[in-house]
């Protein structure tokens, strides 16, 4: 079903490309049409289109969604609403619905429970994470300790270069570590248990192997 799915839109794609003159009547027709189909197909509910509907509807992680879990993670035990994790970490609450939607598709969030899949999360982060989400230091900035910079790991690490997330307000010249979202400084700012989970992930993402084996020990305790 997916294979056909695929050739059709591929077969409608190939005649607006040799067709130029029409080239944008032709888009809009075929994408109606197109997705005219998909809507039928997703709304027959059977077991092959609603796989192939919720693959669709996923469309891969992005990087704020493991700072979203840590969060929802660090609330269980006590209520929480959507507003909640909104202000607690500057993200729009339609993203931290569509994020926690794209968690749960992937298996890494129990939307009905509220919960975090712990295990799959923390194999996720130990496995897959400086592979879906890379990071290289970049150019020196002011900003936020992280990775191996973080108090915690300052004192079990010696090293002779400091890594940042570039903020404003920050108190650190540092080689700067793009951050999984623009909000990571501040919303680590605001609870000291995200921000030793975000600098340990850092640290899975860019550091060495005796650190790395220090934050998935420190990320286990939290996690699992």
């Amino acid at each position: 079903m997916s294979d056909t799915i695929i050739s059709i839109y591929k077969t409608m794609d190939s005649i607006t490309y040799n067709y130029n003159g029409v080239h944008e009547t032709l888009t809009r027709i075929y994408h109606y049409i197109f997705f005219s189909f998909l809507f039928s197909v997703c709304k027959s509910q059977t077991e092959n289109s609603v796989y192939i509907c919720r693959t669709m509807e996923h469309n891969g992680m992005r990087p704020q969604d493991i700072p979203i879990l840590l969060k929802v993670l660090l609330k269980e035990g006590e209520p929480w609403q959507y507003r909640d994790l909104s202000v607690a970490l500057d993200i729009s609450l339609s993203e931290i619905s569509h994020s926690l939607k794209r968690s749960s598709l992937a298996g890494l969030y129990q939307e009905d429970r509220k919960k975090v899949a712990r295990q799959s999360l923390f194999k996720f982060l130990q496995h897959g994470l400086r592979y879906v989400f890379p990071v290289h230091p970049g150019a020196l900035v002011t900003g936020v300790k992280t990775g191996h910079s973080h108090p915690y790991y300052k004192e079990k690490f010696i090293s002779g270069q400091e890594l940042v997330w570039p903020y404003e307000g920050g108190d650190t010249r540092g080689q700067s570590i793009k951050p999984l979202y623009s909000g990571v400084p501040a919303a680590a700012q605001k609870d000291e248990v995200l921000y030793k989970l975000l600098a340990s992930i850092d640290i899975l993402r860019i550091g060495q192997s005796r650190e790395i084996a220090a934050a998935t020990s420190e990320l286990e305790k939290y996690i699992l």
